[in-house]
């Protein structure tokens, strides 16, 4: 396990969670006051998003895999940008200070300037999590390659918490992922001593030694002469 990235994704995650449960609370009570014929479209969709984002975070806690995370950062990000436009579309360049009229509500009226308010955080939140949804994918795609290239060939689907962060080695793999090197019973097995293996030749063979994966045990080959 590396520490840093785990603690770097833990933070990003609980950021971006408490923005969406932020956003949801105040999209439920936009549902509790239009619902079911002012705004319906937008206040609708407004639960969407941030009710998918706190879904993927219990899939996420579930299926940890580099994998799995790219394809909800990225479905997410897309939900969080129709999110953004959408609010800045209803809401555009208005000035929410000098408001003193009412908005019509299904029940009654509210302020404009306080619709104005929660929808201009609604806008900003929605802005900020498609940014940092979209910086999660780009790195998590860039450590998986960079995982891939040190010879990590099946960092896509093993613990995402086995990756580097920037300026670390991955952790060392697990035999779930790299199953164990195949090894020759019989002479061609090598066993632990002091100080390394110790492999017993069988006659009229040479021995073929090759690295194993990541530091693993070496794979040796026993080739007739």
């Amino acid at each position: 396990m590396t520490v840093m990235f785990v603690n770097m994704r833990r933070v990003g995650y609980l950021f971006t969670f408490m923005l969406s449960a932020a956003v949801l609370g105040l999209t439920a009570n936009f549902a509790k006051l239009f619902l079911p014929h002012i705004n319906r479209d937008f206040t609708i969709f407004g639960l969407i998003p941030p009710s998918a984002t706190i879904f993927a975070f219990l899939w996420i806690w579930q299926f940890s895999q580099p994998i799995v995370e790219v394809t909800l950062h990225f479905f997410i990000s897309v939900l969080w940008l129709a999110m953004g436009a959408w609010s800045a579309d209803v809401i555009g360049y208005i000035q929410c200070y000098p408001l003193q009229g009412q908005q019509l509500t299904a029940k009654g009226s509210i302020s404009a300037r306080t619709y104005c308010y929660e929808m201009k955080v609604i806008e900003a939140l929605s802005w900020t999590l498609f940014v940092s949804f979209s910086f999660f994918f780009i790195v998590l795609v860039t450590l998986t390659s960079r995982a891939v290239v040190y010879g990590r060939y099946y960092a896509w689907r093993e613990h995402v918490s086995q990756l580097g962060w920037f300026g670390e080695l991955p952790g060392y793999p697990t035999e779930a992922i790299y199953p164990r090197a195949p090894m020759y019973g019989g002479y061609g097995q090598p066993y632990p001593m002091m100080g390394g293996y110790h492999v017993q030749q069988m006659p009229g063979h040479s021995v073929m030694v090759q690295p194993g994966v990541n530091g693993g045990q070496p794979i040796v080959t026993q080739v007739p002469v």
